[in-house]
């Protein structure tokens, strides 16, 4: 049996006194996706109001905040050298940023929300899917920054038609090569990211796939999905490997750089949370061992379901988003790194 982690809730009536986490107050609503650059030392976050935000997560000070779109923000992402940041939304756009200055550089229109974008490995490709609804189809869409005139005429290079659920998660594979997406129904699609050809298809999720997240290496990578469970799968086969399971949705998972383990974040949907389920303590960023499958720990603090959740890059902590609008950053006690699995 395992030993269960260290509470690092710092709430009152928490089960195991802990580090206190890092509070970051910066949005109205829901929190949708949080994302570390690469180095780590910045935090971006976007919720379900029209705010951007960018901040230090040594200590969780606001860097910044990029102001433009007019609807919620589904998707964040960071180039390799953090110089651009690339945001999605509910507004019908695709909205390319000056990290340093908060300046707009591109503005991709769009016929229906942005649900998932991404830069590849070296940051000139960026790739962004759209929502089935009002009549238009469900489309991943490829620029290449390093041609102004795809930007400028609004004209992908590559458009591939997604015609039967929607995607929901999608993010670059391996050497840029291809993209992996998770759809509303389960399925899990390789796409070839020159062709647009569907490489592998497999479903082992019997619901739809809310999170789709690569281990440092991207030899591996983990998805959360509404079916009470998140699994992890072999990048390049698309091969499930392992499946941790829990009794509530699972809006997000992320692997650990360093150890071999792996938090998910959920809870009820929106729409099911009633005023009796809300007490402190129901809804906690989980924790699981990568092999055995087996939960050793959980961190309590949000009011609410976990909807994003992103282990720092040296593995020293991690940060959740949840459905009542704060971010906790959470830096490991150092029973942490000295717990080990007994046999």
């Amino acid at each position: 049996m395992a030993t269960p982690l260290p509470s690092t809730s710092g709430n009152e009536g928490a089960d195991t006194p802990g580090m206190k986490p890092i509070l970051l107050q910066g949005h109205e609503r829901s929190i949708t996706q949080i994302k570390y650059n690469r180095e780590g030392d910045l935090l971006f976050t976007v919720a379900k109001d029209p705010i951007v935000n960018v901040w230090y997560s040594v200590n969780g000070e606001r860097l910044g905040t990029y102001m433009g779109h007019t609807g919620a923000v589904w998707c964040v992402d960071a180039d390799w050298d953090t110089k651009h940041v690339l945001t999605g939304s509910a507004d019908n756009s695709c909205r390319l940023w000056d990290c340093e200055t908060g300046k707009q550089l591109a503005l991709l229109n769009t016929n229906s929300a942005v649900r998932t974008c991404g830069f590849d490995f070296g940051g000139n490709i960026i790739m962004f899917s759209t929502d089935k609804q009002m009549g238009y189809q469900c489309f991943v869409s490829f620029f290449d920054l390093r041609d102004p005139s795809q930007i400028d005429n609004n004209e992908p290079y590559m458009k591939i038609p997604c015609n039967d659920s929607k995607i929901t998660s999608a993010v670059w594979g391996p050497l840029g090569e291809c993209i992996i997406a998770g759809h509303e129904g389960g399925e899990l699609n390789q796409y070839s990211a020159k062709s647009g050809e569907v490489l592998v298809t497999v479903k082992e999720h019997s619901r739809q796939i809310n999170d789709i997240q690569l281990s440092r290496d991207m030899t591996m990578f983990v998805t959360a999905s509404k079916d009470n469970t998140a699994k992890l799968f072999d990048s390049t086969t698309l091969e499930h490997q392992k499946t941790f399971r829990t009794e509530r949705p699972v809006n997000s998972a992320a692997l650990s750089p360093n150890y071999d383990h792996v938090v998910l974040g959920g809870g009820q949907e929106a729409m099911d949370v009633t005023t009796t389920s809300t007490r402190i303590g129901k809804f906690e960023a989980r924790f699981f061992h990568l092999a055995i499958e087996e939960e050793f720990g959980r961190v309590k603090g949000h009011f609410g379901p976990i909807n994003s959740v992103a282990f720092h890059p040296d593995g020293k902590s991690y940060s959740s988003g949840g459905e009542d609008g704060y971010v906790r950053i959470h830096y490991f006690d150092p029973q942490y790194f000295e717990f080990e699995f007994e046999a």
